[in-house]
This record gives C-alpha cells, structure tokens and sequence, in this order.
C-alpha cells in the first residue's frame, strides 16, 4: 500500500439472509481512499451504499449470510482484529460514522454535550470536564453554540442534530469519517451549511472522508474522488472533476445526463428501466439490460479497467479487444 494512502478495500462482499433468499448487497467491492480525501460514493437508493458503510464499521444486523475481502486501515488489516480489539482500537477512535437520521443516533434523555463527550469518556478514560472542554471545541469546529450543550436532543432543529452527531463522530479525531447521507431531510440552506462544515473540517483537520449519498449535486461539494455503485458492485471511481465533467462508464453517462443543471437548455434525461433484483442478480454486467451500448461480451462479468491513472471502469467497452467480441451494439454505436 503506498504511503499516502489511508484505506484500502479489496473484494468486499456482504450478503444477508431473508425470508425470500440470500440479498447480495456489496458484491466484490474494491477501492482506495487516500489521507485528507473525500471519497464519494454514489448511487441510487438500493444499491448497497449503507451495507457497505455499515460493513466498514462493523456495525450489521445479525442476519449476515456472508462477508468475504479484506480491509486495510493504514498499515492495520481489520479482518485480523477481534470485535472486542476493533471497538477498543478502531471504531470512533481511528474510524467513525454519522448516520443517517440524526434523531435516532441520539439519546433522547440525555444532554447533547454529554453525548459528544462520551467517546473520550468510555474509550480514552478522560474525566468528565477534559471530555466536556474538549467537546465543546468540536461544537465550535463544527459551527454550534456552546450553549446547545446542555440541551436535550428534542430541543434542537434538524440542522444542530446534524451537526452535533458529526461532533459525536469528531471529538475522538479519527483519522477517516463516514457520511450515511448526512443532508437528507434538510433544507437547502442547511445542507449548504452542513456541507461548508465538513469542509472546515478537512482543511483544519486532515479529516478524510467517505460520504454515501444519491445527491449528485450536494456530493460534488466535498468530492475529491467519486466511486459509482450499481446493483452491489462498483461501476467507476475516478476523480471528481474527471466524473463531472467527462464520466466514462455507460450508467455514469446517464446518471449526469438526468441532473438538472442551472445553466443548461437540454432537459435532463431518465434512466430507462430498474436496477435488477440483488436477490438473483443477472450474470454479466448487471447495467446491460439499460444500457443502449450493450453487446455480445456484456453477458461475462466485466473486469475493472484501468483508464488513465486514477480511473478504473467496470465495461467491456474499454477493453482493448471488445471489437472482437461484437463491437457492433445492440442499442446505438459506441
């Protein structure tokens, strides 16, 4: 692993038993996150993007059929640590989650501060006061009034819960920070608010970032680095600038052609179709069935190609021997 890099995932998978059958819901995920980089990983609702959050911090449902890859913190592999060594070592001290739906990710009963001030508390054994001082410096880092540390979580609008539960995930300065949607269900204003927190955050911190949303527009705020989810899998990660403006994969192309832009004639174009079932996922790349590029090889797995030196797609369309597999496409040229 080089120097500079913070996280690695290689090949993670999480599937979960139902009623209805085995639901792959992270399928051979792999990517790296770099210290002092926000990786965003987007999606549409269903793909996967909070199991996979919720794997990374080993925060599941006891419902698991299977896990399989390996996870590399720094130079610490987590798959060798115990649950006992991971909560003690790892989690909210090096690795730490905001998650979705603030309100339930507080106690109602208990004062705000001292929830933030409680992971210094249990985990470093801090008194009371240096917990509270030290909370309070996240409250101001994070852009709350000291004063709203003596109020209870009914108390406080949908826009302070947010912010104190990212000073919840903060107080303890872990290395890397995971987002579960953290605007959703929040006016504009204060998701602007919210975002220009997170990147006070980075720049004073070193803070790096993995934020889950399917808010193209609010992610382009923070992203250094974008990684596309589809159906389980990863489809593209690239830079941000490069995914913006020039996104390669065949659904990455269509995604961005249906964000409404300010400053654009062209109306925004819908994706045809759904995304497959994760209960019995197609073989095969599992956008073919929507993608008006499709051909003969799309019926095997793609593998993940490197395009330049940041970016890996997962389609046959940038493999150097697709035109002796059926270049001609079945819904337009390539």
């Amino acid at each position: 692993m080089r120097e500079s890099t913070l996280l690695r995932v290689d090949d993670l998978a999480l599937h979960y038993q139902t009623r209805r059958g085995v639901v792959r819901a992270v399928d051979g995920v792999s990517f790296e996150l770099r210290r002092n980089e926000a990786l965003v990983v987007l999606g549409e609702s269903g793909c996967g993007k909070s199991s996979l959050a919720k794997l990374l911090m080993r925060v599941l449902p006891r419902n698991i059929h299977h896990t399989g890859g390996r996870v590399t913190l720094g130079e610490t592999e987590l798959g060798t640590l115990s649950d006992e060594r991971f909560r003690r070592e790892v989690q909210w001290s090096r690795m730490a989650m905001v998650m979705q739906a603030s309100m339930n990710a507080l106690n109602p009963v208990v004062k705000v501060g001292q929830q933030v001030a409680e992971p210094l508390r249990v985990l470093r054994g801090w008194s009371r006061a240096r917990a509270l001082a030290r909370a309070a410096e996240v409250f101001t880092l994070v852009g709350i009034s000291t004063d709203f540390m003596t109020r209870y979580p009914f108390e406080l609008s949908g826009g302070m819960r947010q912010r104190a539960v990212l000073a919840m995930a903060l107080v303890a300065e872990p290395e890397l920070v995971i987002l579960d949607e953290p605007t959703s269900a929040l006016d504009v204003l204060t998701q602007a608010s919210i975002m220009n927190a997170l990147k006070r955050v980075k720049r004073e911190l070193g803070t790096s970032f993995i934020l889950i949303t399917h808010d193209v527009a609010t992610s382009s705020e923070l992203a250094d680095r974008v990684a596309l989810m589809y159906a389980g899998q990863l489809v593209e990660v690239a830079d941000a600038g490069d995914f913006f403006n020039e996104p390669a994969h065949p659904y990455s192309r269509m995604l961005m052609a249906s964000v409404p832009r300010l400053r654009q004639r062209q109306r925004p174009e819908a994706i045809p179709g759904q995304p497959p079932s994760l209960f019995d996922p197609p073989g095969g790349c599992r956008f073919a069935e929507r993608c008006p590029h499709r051909f003969a090889r799309c019926a095997r797995d793609p593998e993940s190609i490197r395009i330049g030196e940041r970016r890996r797609v997962s389609c046959w369309l940038f493999g150097d021997d697709r035109r002796d597999h059926g270049g001609r496409t079945e819904g337009g040229g390539t």
